[in-house]
């Protein structure tokens, strides 16, 4: 097994016209594997030596590789030493264990198995008939995650008594997720104000804390509502910024007073700037007063929920319309895996059915099976089912609690380092494993000259290579975010962080 940086013996191409075209020989589905295969391991084993972030300028990858597709065929060899010499160095590295700047997108050697055993499969589930193992797995496995969230048996596809009304779906993204609840919401909305066809859109008025991820804006557009009933509602440091269930009470009264519908309310467990968590049951409370739709986005921190003591911040799960979590950012199951459930799943699939005649058939017409097409924008979609099921069959509830809690306890150690040393503050209470921190202010230095030193240190220590931060603001003060969660992270990567960002803040500052 070669080195991952070692040059390949470089191959011309070559016509070959006499031999037969068989893309899926097995021979050379075994070959070029075990080369990815050993590719991967090679990739993981030196993946902590190479730069976080590249240094490569935009267009770069043209201009190494060849700009116009090969006329003839090269051995698979060429093709690995490309990926090898031009792609690899221009990677960003989000498995590097020095990498801290977002929220992680973990992976697990049971996920990328799966994910490769699924795209082998390359089934097209679209209905239970066109893959029934695909659709039953999918349902499997979000059942069993929705026992390890504790979710209540309303949000599941099947319960002990049989088939529930609820039901789960994965999706890309958590974009999708907001996008289709956001339909189904919009269309029952419309329902109940008796708007014929859509005309009473611009009247309808969907709500979320300023820390809200943007992604939730731009669903509201494709939705169809109107920006300016796009309601983001301020948030502060005497709420953690997390949503006030007063303000929201009182935005949603007054769209009402002034002939508004409110319609879909967001909460967010644990925001990407500072990881702030709106207290779901309170927000639950008030939606209900005037029948908006509830979902709550716990893309990244969901995953937390597997864990006893931090199963609280979901409670009053039970009054919400749909909450989605990303397996692939927290929970060891490479992307993509959003994993959206819903109370209802007619509501949704009432917005997103279609039923064409050339899918029509009779484990459809029975309505003993879910046609999981209708729970997302497209038709087509992969068996993300089984890598999800890998990872949990694999290393089963303790194991994936010890990942979250491991993360968690290095994440608690960074805050101690920071709150040690009095050149810097944590700028606001650190929730799971993300740590918002800065050079504070102090002597004659203001807080926009501390925006400007924050910047610089941000900037030094990414050019580093030895580790990758990013920033984000907060209550107006530029932050630097310190995310805890590689797979691959352990605690000397966390010391060896902070060490390096001590030695260059005293190189900025002395």
């Amino acid at each position: 097994m070669g080195s991952l940086g070692t040059n390949a013996t470089s191959f011309s191409t070559f016509p070959d016209d006499k031999a037969a075209f068989e893309p899926l020989n097995p021979e050379d589905v075994r070959a070029y594997l075990h080369k990815a295969v050993d590719f991967i391991s090679d990739y993981y084993t030196n993946i902590e030596s190479m730069p976080v972030l590249p240094n490569v300028k935009p267009g770069y990858l043209q201009d190494e590789l060849s700009a116009s597709p090969p006329t003839y065929s090269a051995p698979f060899d060429v093709t690995m030493n490309e990926l090898r010499t031009s792609v690899v160095p221009g990677m960003t590295h989000w498995a590097s264990p020095n990498f801290f700047a977002f929220f992680p997108s973990t992976n697990s050697a049971a996920a990328i198995a799966g994910d490769l055993i699924a795209s082998a499969m390359n089934t097209v589930g679209f209905t239970w008939q066109a893959s029934p193992a695909a659709t039953e797995m999918e349902v499997l496995a979000l059942d069993w995650l929705a026992q390890l969230l504790r979710l209540p048996t309303t949000f599941m596809n099947r319960t002990s008594t049989g088939r529930g009304t609820g039901g789960g779906v994965i999706l890309g993204t958590t974009s999708e997720a907001m996008l289709v609840t956001l339909v189904a919401a919009r269309d029952a909305a419309l329902r109940r104000s008796g708007s014929v066809g859509v005309s009473d859109i611009p009247r309808l008025a969907v709500y979320a804390a300023d820390q809200t991820h943007s992604t939730f804006f731009k669903a509201c557009r494709l939705a169809g509502f109107d920006p300016a009933n796009i309601r983001s509602i301020p948030t502060g440091p005497e709420t953690n910024y997390g949503l006030d269930p007063a303000k929201l009470l009182e935005v949603m009264q007054a769209d009402v007073d002034a002939g508004l519908v409110p319609t879909y309310v967001c909460a967010t467990m644990g925001t990407t700037s500072s990881n702030a968590v709106d207290p779901v049951g309170d927000v639950a409370d008030v939606a209900a007063m005037f029948n908006a739709w509830v979902h709550v986005d716990a893309a990244y921190a969901g995953s937390a929920c597997i864990c006893p003591e931090f199963r609280h911040h979901l409670d009053g799960v039970e009054r919400v319309d749909s909450i989605s979590m990303s397996p692939h950012k927290w929970l060891l199951t490479c992307l993509d895996c959003t994993c959206l459930y819903v109370r209802d799943a007619h509501r949704l699939s009432d917005s997103l059915e279609t039923n064409p005649e050339y899918l029509k058939n009779d484990a459809t017409e029975s309505g003993e099976v879910t046609d999981l097409k209708d729970m997302q924008v497209g038709v087509g979609r992969r068996f993300r089912g089984l890598k999800l099921w890998m990872v949990m069959r694999t290393y089963g509830t303790v194991k994936l609690q010890e990942h979250i809690r491991s993360d968690v306890a290095m994440a608690k150690m960074f805050e101690d380092f920071v709150r040690s040393d009095d050149r810097f503050e944590v700028v606001v209470p650190r929730n799971f494993a993300l740590v918002c921190f800065r050079i504070k202010a102090s002597g004659a230095m203001t807080e926009k000259d501390a925006d400007e030193v924050n910047r610089v240190l941000m900037e030094n220590l990414n050019k580093t290579g030895k580790a990758y931060l990013a920033h984000t603001v907060v209550g107006d003060k530029f932050v630097l975010r310190f995310a805890i969660g590689s797979s691959l992270q352990e605690e000397r990567h966390v010391r060896s962080a902070w060490d390096l960002i001590k030695k260059t803040t005293s190189s900025i500052m002395d």
